[in-house]
């Protein structure tokens, strides 16, 4: 029974990945719904002071700031943001895909790209590329601050302000639920005037204190602050979601594999049987 014996050593070798993966799995249920209900916390806010910063796009403020001027794009600059830890399906390759197509485009305009990193998994695999990488931030944990990522935005901004930069995209995944998350891009600078739900006529301005300069530029940077780490709360969520899937779907080809060698067994230890059986009789039979 060598080979009996062979299979029951893969069926006990896979019952231990089992109870691995089920208990992954139940560790990252647990992570979703706390990085979910922190997603849901600060998406008000973040949707809030969009809505404030297309206002101002629309109005005709006394000062303008940079980051509402519209300038040509000879240069821009990314920031990604990825998991620090794999075993979360194909979130970060998906990822990762869309924004090589994304520059590959820009690279047949002509433009040239700047890449700060998110995550273990988007340094090292934009490491690898021929990319300017000036920046990156890992190894952030399951519960992300914001002083973890400004040093990544300061260096985008300081670049746009100073013109090395004309544009600034974020890639992100985007949480829509448990079963789904959606690989995005979303435009930060220039800031551009969308269409706003309600009408809004006429030459028309918000009032300033104590001035429009010292507000706008506090203001239009915590508007990047606050949707860089949107992405981030966002992707962490989608990490954990996409890892208690993945798991799951280990368990489960787990359970079936333990089920078609069971099969297997039986079927090798019954024909073992039956072929003792025949040489018992056709000894007795000699006899």
């Amino acid at each position: 029974m060598a080979v009996g014996k062979e299979i029951r050593t893969k069926i006990a070798s896979i019952k231990n990945t089992q109870k691995i993966t089920r208990a992954m799995e139940m560790v990252a249920a647990s992570k979703m719904r706390k990085t979910k209900d922190r997603m849901q916390a600060t998406r008000p806010y973040s949707i809030r002071i969009g809505q404030i910063i297309k206002h101002l796009a629309h109005a005709n403020p006394e000062y303008k700031h940079s980051f509402l001027v519209q300038r040509d794009i000879n240069r821009a600059g990314i920031i990604i943001i990825s998991s620090d830890r794999g075993l979360c399906g194909g979130l970060n390759a998906n990822l990762f895909r869309k924004a090589l197509n994304q520059l590959t485009a820009w690279e047949k305009m002509g433009l040239e790209i700047d890449v700060c990193t998110v995550g273990t998994k988007a340094s090292g695999f934009f490491s690898g590329l021929k990319t300017n990488l000036v920046g990156q931030a890992t190894k952030l944990g399951d519960t992300p601050h914001l002083h973890d990522i400004v040093g990544i935005i300061k260096i985008m901004l300081d670049a746009y302000a100073e013109g090395r930069i004309d544009a600034l995209y974020i890639f992100y995944n985007e949480f829509v639920n448990t079963m789904t998350q959606r690989p995005t891009i979303t435009k930060l600078l220039p800031v551009v005037a969308d269409e706003l739900e309600e009408e809004l006529g006429g030459h028309w301005d918000y009032i300033y204190e104590p001035d429009a300069k010292e507000v706008l530029d506090h203001l239009l940077t915590r508007y990047i602050e606050s949707i860089v780490f949107q992405g981030l709360v966002e992707n962490n969520a989608c990490e954990q979601a996409a890892r208690m899937v993945a798991m799951k779907s280990a368990s489960d080809n787990a359970g079936s594999l333990i089920k078609e060698l069971q099969l297997i067994y039986n079927k090798a230890r019954q024909a073992a049987i039956t072929q003792e059986i025949s040489e018992i009789v056709g000894g007795a039979a000699a006899v």
